[in-house]
């Protein structure tokens, strides 16, 4: 507000004068006094909240100074600092307040300053942004189960020479980690006995979201594997991020490089002293450590069971009455009637259904999902996926 002769408490007030009178809009009248919408509206609000006296100067100076924070605080976020080298200001924080909530424990800048002065911090770089995030056909996670994450990090060898290649689940509402095993090889009999051993603790998910390498994806029609088509058997959704995409799946990969931090450098000699080493971290991640997303509290706080039980044998698939059903043979093909149409081996011994939504234009499902577009006279099968 640049003209001479008024101060600014003069112009703060005409401009909430002329606010009140609705003579110009907001855009105009910020334009006319040459502020931004941002402190226009600033203005208005400290107004409303405190009458004429909120539109007076205030004082800059930092509500709390480095210098008044007890000696005995600072010692304290010190100590757990170094206690969890890996955890920022704010939740450093939040493990202390629900630890010794008596205390006043200073903001999250005044930790993180205090912490730069005693050299725990190592300043960092600023990435520069990368673009847009993934799509939006990725169904959100409002609650626990309503998406499950799952993936393999990369592998490492061990102190004794073996490889390591640990598999990890987790809630993506909640955060909270369903398994993280050391397994020898990414073979699918293995990854299918642990994720089964998550359904029958944790009960089943509407979702699971992977990545598209295997043994969670395949390379015929869906990009189905035989893992995610017995997750479609049980009524779980299947997503997959795009590929190329890893920050379609953020969350898993942040946690992922915590757990190398925590766990792998250096690695254990033996699969079982990894294994020792997840466990540990894991109970630490679920039970101890605070999480920004959920407002500094912890994942164990946020996660209940699935209320659907893992069944003891998949239930049948049903379809209705006037759909074409075919059984999948052991090659990956279908007959319709004088069509052998081939979709994937990973459907072998499966049945799926054909629904005539026009004249010999068909719609190809398995269970609930919906895989194709089979074209009867030109011979023709468009994947949907």
């Amino acid at each position: 507000m640049p003209w001479l002769g008024r101060t600014p408490m003069d112009l703060r007030r005409s401009f909430v004068r002329d606010r009140l009178a609705d003579a110009f809009t907001m855009t105009e009248l910020c334009a006319t006094y040459q502020v931004s919408r941002k402190t226009g509206y600033k203005m208005l609000a400290r107004f409303e909240a405190e009458g004429w006296s909120g539109l007076a100067d205030r004082s800059r100076r930092p509500h709390t100074a480095l210098g008044r924070v007890p000696a005995s605080i600072v010692t304290a976020l010190c100590e757990a600092r170094r206690k969890q080298p890996d955890w920022g200001a704010r939740k450093l924080r939040g493990w202390l307040t629900r630890r010794q909530p008596a205390i006043a424990w200073p903001s999250r800048g005044t930790v993180h300053a205090i912490l730069i002065r005693a050299g725990l911090v190592r300043q960092a770089r600023r990435a520069i942004a990368a673009g847009p995030r993934g799509p939006q056909r990725l169904r959100p996670a409002r609650a626990p189960n309503a998406v499950w994450t799952v993936d393999f990090k990369g592998d490492f060898r061990l102190g004794a020479g073996a490889r390591c290649y640990p598999l990890t689940l987790r809630d993506a509402a909640s955060r909270y980690t369903l398994r993280c095993q050391a397994l020898e090889q990414p073979a699918l009999h293995a990854t299918r006995r642990q994720i089964e051993r998550a359904f029958a603790e944790f009960g089943l998910p509407d979702c699971i979201r992977s990545d598209n390498g295997a043994p969670f994806a395949g390379p015929g029609l869906g990009h189905l594997s035989q893992l995610n088509v017995s997750w479609l058997r049980l009524g779980i959704a299947v997503e997959q991020i795009d590929p190329g995409r890893p920050d379609q799946n953020g969350s898993h990969e942040q946690f992922h490089r915590m757990l190398k931090a925590g766990t792998a450098r250096p690695p254990a000699a033996t699969l079982a002293g990894q294994q020792r080493r997840f466990n540990t971290f894991c109970r630490e991640y679920n039970d101890e450590r605070p999480h920004e997303a959920l407002n500094d509290e912890v994942p164990a706080q946020h996660y209940r069971a699935s209320p659907r039980p893992f069944p003891t044998r998949p239930p049948k698939l049903e379809y209705p009455g006037h759909w074409e059903i075919r059984r999948v043979g052991a090659n990956g093909c279908v007959r319709l009637r004088t069509a052998v149409i081939f979709l994937n081996r990973a459907l072998a011994g499966e049945e799926i259904a054909f629904e005539e939504v026009d004249d010999a234009l068909w719609t190809l499902y398995f269970g609930a999902l919906p895989l194709a577009r089979w074209l009867e006279r030109e011979r023709q099968l468009t994947p949907f996926l």
